[in-house]
Formats: C-alpha cells, structure tokens, sequence
C-alpha cells in the first residue's frame, strides 16, 4: 500500500511539474537573441509589464536568456520550475488562482568591444533604457488565465513597441518637452572615445540652455553649469514656457517658473548644460571612465564640454564651471569635482548614489560577511533595501538583487545595483562586468571590492588622495541629503562629513546639509520650506551661490563683467 501511494505521488509530482511552465513564441524567422520576461499580476490597473519593482507590492517575473553567450534560441521559449523568479522564485511557489499574464523580450544586439571582447546587450533606443517600453521589442498582449499545477500557458508576442518619433516626453513625468527655441538647444555629439570603446559609432545629446540676452550680447562669454541626472528626454531642469496641465503638473509649475526667471534676469547669466549619455548597461553613464561602460569621463569632459562653450560662447576656464545634480546626478557632480578638481569650481550634490562603500546602502562592502543577511550565533536579519521616511521597510537587498537578475543576467538588469557593478568593477574575463556579489546567494568577492576601493570610493580616494585634492576643494564642496533617505544614502554622506572633519592641510570646508526625516532627494534649502517646495526651486537657489563663489575666486583678469549685464 505505501509503495503504491508513494509511486502515485511521484507520479503527481512529476506531472505537476511538467504541466506547470509557460510556453512563449515569437512569430519571426530571424533568430532571437535576448532576454525573455514573463509577468504576472493580480490586476488590472496597468499591464503586467509596468508592474514589476524592487518593492515587496511588485508583481511576479520570470526571466530567460535566449539565444545569446552560447544559449541557443529555441522556437518555443519554456519558462518552468527551474526558471528563477521574484519576489516568487519557483513556479512551483506561485498560489492556484487567476492572473493577468505578459511576456515581454528584449531584445540584444552583439557589441564588438574595443577591448576585443564580444558581449551581447540592449542599446538604448531614446527611451531611457526601459525593457517594458524599448521601440522594437516584442510582447504580448495580457491575457487573463487560470493558474494551477495542471495548467500551461502559452503565449505569443505579436506584439512590437513603437518607434519614438521626434523628441519624445520625459516617460517618467509625463510633462511637457521643451523643444529648440532662443534660448535652447539640442547637440547630438559623435564621440570618438566612446566609438572606440563600443566599435560603433556612439553618441552623447545635450540640452544647452542658453541665457537671457544671449543672442543681444555677442561679446559676451558665460560660465558653465553641467546639470547632472538620469536620462531625460527633455532639458533638466525642466524648461517649460506654458503653465501647467494634466498629469507631471509639479514638475510643470517647477519649469514654468524656471522659465520665467530664466527668461526674465532674476537667475544669473550662465550656460546651462544636459548630458543625455544612455548606454547599455543604464539610462547614465555616471560620467567616469569606467572598464565596463566606457571613457565616459573623458568623453564629456574632454570632448563634449569643449565643444559646447567653442559654440556657445562659454568662458572655457575651470573657475568658470560648477556642477550640481541629485541622486545618480548627487555621486556625479561630487566625483567630477573630484576627477577632475581643477576643470570645476563647486559641486552642488544632492542625496548622491553611495560616496564611501562602507555604506553601500545598507551594505558594508569591507566587513559584512554576506550582502543580503546578518547573522548571528542563532539567528539572521535580511539586509534592508528601501524604506518610509518613518522607517518601513519596503524592500530588501536580497528582493532587489533577485529583481534585477530577473530582468537581466551578467549585470544586464540596466537598473540601479547592476550599473553600479558595470561602472565601479573590472571587466571580467567574459568581457562582462566582475561580479561584486552574488546575485543569487549574496556572497561579496573582497578582489573585486579592493578594485572598487582604490578607484571609486569617493571617500577612500579623498583620503588617500587629500594632501594634493584637498587645497583644489577648498570652497567647492557642498552636499545635501534627507535623513530619512528612501536608500539609506545618509549613512555614507554622514561617514564623508566625519572624514572631512577630521581632515588637515587643510582642514576641508565641505558644507553638509542633512533634512530630518526627509526621503529621497532632499536638496537642502531653508528649513521653514518643504522638500518639494526647495526642490522646485533649487536651480534658483543655487546658481547664484555658484557665480559668486566664481567671481570671487577669479584670477586675475577673467571676464567677469561680460556676462553681468
């Protein structure tokens, strides 16, 4: 009797985990190559697809790569038992019950490095280095189904995400672009570094925001302001001569009122530059030079930078340039500063990405045993990711890294902890960024953390570095971050503050402004207003601090009366 109720169990279960897989077919004869994602969610309040985060409310994902790193590209593509998931992570886990089901495949393209490694990526197509909403990509339309141990489900995307036409709104906000007009510009820039690199050609676009009376003062040359941020596909900040309507009506107000005093001399006269640099790996490039995306550093810098003040007449002088942006935009600003201390006189930087790696968000990159657990003699607490301001946590380092190896494999997530890798580590054997830990098991590899370490942890490199970086950041530093950061982004500013503090020849005049309770991105700003209010207004406030701090630390016989009028 048991062997016969234990061969009919084995039976069950190896039905059960036959029949519980999802099939999907492309309908196209060229061969696939790429990285296949299958959702489910519990609702209808948007597609499958635009329901996946790191949070705990994401919907479910699965992810597959096809046809790519020696993978072969089957006509049906299974997804199964073995397939890995979140938050989910088997099949096997998901509950009996009705759901809105989607696939989506994004597609790669093989990159020749110059390096001569060959990798397999998705490039940017304009929108930002979106898999749920990239021009081409195949898909399916959400098809509501029964789900059990004894169903399959097949899928066809028959489905392909339109081009973008023209220059497209900012996909994030749904505001307003602001197309060319007197005062802005668009460049689309040929770098040749950055062709090398990739062995294609590869270019950079940016927004340049061209001061009042501009076109009225010809002999007039102007300082610099790189804006630093994610890709946007209009100007930041925004730029909008029309009032507010419908849905992104904050960010509207925001750049209605930019625009009028912009347009009405209330800001002071300078050049202000965008840098569009999407990539592979992320929609920004994090503006160093980096073994895994490339001499973006150099590029704009080298490259770009020169280019825009030859044609809009900027001054051209390192006294004459500052930089400011928050978050990605916050590690930026400060590491240009840093990279490059004589090119830049002052750094804006607002809730930055992770400046000292002892604070990797919640991670201690040099002691912590394991990325997504602290351990005890009898006991363990998962590693937080997110939080509410009032402490809630609302993700977990180990949920985050299951999320984005979902959506991509061998740092091919183009989401936040996999451009970290790709910009801070060596390229790996494979020509794909070294893993600093594992994705699946949070193991971290020490070789990998020491190369991060001596070449981008930004307070490792200013204390090493401080007898000859120290005298060319005097006045120049000046960092912003809410104490209730949603990343825990604090924590490694308050670690830069303390270091700072304890600086000599000279002791660092680096200005910290911390928002209690504030999220992400705090911007600092008078303590009576709230984060939205200042941030709607930063460009405002901040700007002319950056000219003074200029005129006054001009040398002797710089313009700084030409673009005073």
């Amino acid at each position: 009797m048991k062997t016969l109720l234990s061969a009919a169990l084995l039976v069950l279960a190896s039905a059960s985990s036959l029949a519980q897989k999802i099939e999907v077919i492309v309908p196209t004869k060229a061969p696939l190559h790429g990285h296949l994602i299958v959702v489910f969610s519990k609702n209808e309040k948007s597609e499958p697809r635009m329901q996946m985060d790191e949070r705990y409310e994401s919907a479910q994902g699965f992810g597959v790569d096809v046809g790519i790193d020696g993978i072969p590209a089957p006509g049906t593509i299974t997804v199964d038992a073995k397939t890995f998931g979140y938050p989910l992570r088997s099949l096997t886990e998901i509950p009996a019950g009705d759901y809105f089901v989607q696939g989506v495949f994004n597609l790669y393209e093989e990159f020749h490095l110059g390096s001569g490694k060959t990798v397999w990526l998705s490039p940017d197509k304009g929108e930002g280095q979106k898999w749920n909403r990239k021009p081409g990509n195949p898909y399916s339309r959400p098809v509501k189904v029964h789900f059990d141990p004894k169903s399959t489900i097949k899928l066809t995307l028959d489905q392909t995400m339109p081009e973008i036409k023209g220059t497209p709104q900012d996909p994030e906000v749904i505001a307003q672009h602001a197309p060319e007009s007197r005062w802005l510009k668009y460049m689309r820039f040929k770098s040749e570094k950055l062709s090398k690199f990739w062995g294609r050609d590869t270019y950079l676009g940016a927004w340049v925001l061209l001061p009042d009376g501009f076109d009225e003062h010809p002999d007039a040359h102007y300082p610099l302001v790189v804006w630093q941020d994610h890709y946007s596909a209009g100007p930041r900040p925004a730029f909008t001569a029309t009032g507010p309507k419908g849905p992104g009506a904050a960010r509207a107000v925001a750049g209605y009122n930019f625009f009028q005093d912009w347009t009405h001399g209330r800001v002071p006269r300078v050049i202000i530059l965008f840098v569009q640099n999407a990539n592979p790996y992320y929609d920004d490039s994090y503006v160093v030079d980096s073994a895994n995306v490339g001499p973006y550093g150099s590029a704009i810098n080298d490259e770009l930078i020169p280019a825009v003040e030859s044609k809009y007449r900027g001054i051209g002088q390192g006294w004459a340039r500052a930089t400011m942006g928050g978050s990605t935009g916050g590690w930026e600003s400060l590491a240009t500063q840093i990279f490059y201390p004589d090119s830049y006189n002052g750094t804006w930087s607002a809730c930055p990405d992770p400046v000292d790696f002892h604070a990797y968000q919640n991670i201690n990159l040099y002691d912590d045993k394991n990325a997504f657990y602290r351990r005890g003699d009898f006991g363990e607490v998962p590693t937080a990711g997110d939080r509410e301001p009032d402490g809630t946590i609302t993700a977990t380092a180990a949920g985050e890294f299951a999320y984005e190896y979902v959506l991509g494999t061998h740092g091919r997530s183009t989401e936040q902890w996999m451009i970290w890798q790709a910009v801070f580590s060596p390229q790996g054997a494979d020509g794909y960024p070294a893993e600093v830990l594992d994705s699946k098991t949070g193991e971290i590899d020490p070789k990998v953390v020491q190369y991060w370490h001596d070449h981008y942890d930004l307070a490792a490199i200013l204390k090493r570095d401080w007898p000859t970086l120290g005298p060319k950041l005097e006045g120049k530093l000046h960092i912003q971050v809410g104490d209730g950061d949603t990343y825990f982004l604090n924590n490694a500013v308050h670690l830069l503050d303390k270091q700072l503090q304890a600086s000599v020849n000279p002791h660092s005049d680096a200005q910290f402004q911390y928002g209690p309770g504030m999220p992400h991105c705090y911007t600092g700003g008078p303590s009576e207003y709230t984060m939205q209010q200042n941030n709607a207004n930063w460009a405002q406030r901040v700007i002319p601090q950056m000219t003074e701090h200029m005129v006054k630390t001009a040398p002797a016989g710089a313009d700084v009366k030409s673009w005073m009028y």
